[in-house]
């Protein structure tokens, strides 16, 4: 069974900076995209950014210049680096995955719990 546990969300003044990881765990045979969305009461949860095996990275243009996704491949983990935040980037942080399971020929979508990320003063 495949898990994805997120850490690092919390409260953070604008401004700030904050790093968000997720490890995914489990009978794993690949991991294609991994990514970042977000979701606030009463609202769709959106894209933040996502980056595949190869490194190609797409992410919102709400977050460009300040938010930076890496991932290892080597501890099937995926980073959300955010810097100056500001408080309408306080949402809860969803870690979402494509992988391929030891017993399935195909990608499933996996998300993470959530870690909530508060900017304020």
């Amino acid at each position: 069974q495949v898990q994805l546990v997120e850490s690092g969300g919390g409260l953070v003044q604008p401004g700030g900076s904050l790093r968000l990881s997720c490890v995914a765990s489990g009978s794993i045979r690949s991991i294609y995209a991994m990514g970042w969305y977000r979701q606030t009461p009463g609202k769709q949860r959106e894209l933040v950014a996502s980056i595949t095996s190869g490194g190609r990275i797409n992410s919102a243009d709400s977050v460009k210049g300040r938010f930076t996704i890496s991932r290892d491949n080597a501890k099937n983990t995926v980073y959300l680096q955010m810097n100056s935040l500001k408080p309408e980037d306080t949402a809860v942080y969803f870690c979402n995955a494509q992988i391929v399971e030891i017993i399935a020929p195909n990608p499933n979508e996996f998300w993470g719990q959530g870690t909530q990320v508060t900017v304020s003063s």
